[in-house]
């Protein structure tokens, strides 16, 4: 499959917090691919990925609130997690990656998410 160079290789990353988004954009960065993060969790317009960045492939990290809660130390109850998920809800529906990152290392999550965008013949845009 060619290459998506010409369509600007935008990749945009969702998820909950602490669900690895952070670490997965720096690693793909390093790897040459352009990706975004896109703070649909903190937005009450359901299509915000949509109107802000509308990427070519749309990566959704889930994880559960107690693994979110053990990774990073988040001022954060189980009601208000719920909150970011509603959130994320059409974001998730259309994401074209979806992974639940909970019993993966950060490592397995970038392995995951490279064999995934590889499947779609997505490349780095180096």
């Amino acid at each position: 499959m060619a290459s998506h160079s010409e369509k600007r290789d935008l990749i945009g990353i969702v998820g909950p917090c602490s669900a690895g988004k952070s670490t997965l954009i720096g690693k793909l960065h390093k790897k040459g691919f352009h990706c975004r993060h896109i703070a649909q969790e903190h937005s009450f317009v359901p299509n915000m990925w949509q109107k802000v960045v509308n990427p070519i492939v749309l990566v959704y990290l889930d994880v559960s609130y107690d693994v979110s809660m053990r990774r990073k130390k988040i001022d954060m109850n189980a009601q208000e997690f719920d909150e970011q998920l509603a959130r994320l809800n059409h974001a998730r529906q259309y994401a074209d990656i979806y992974l639940h990152t909970d019993p993966l290392t950060p490592e397995e999550v970038v392995e995951a998410i490279l064999i995934s965008l590889e499947e779609r013949g997505f490349q780095p845009s180096r």
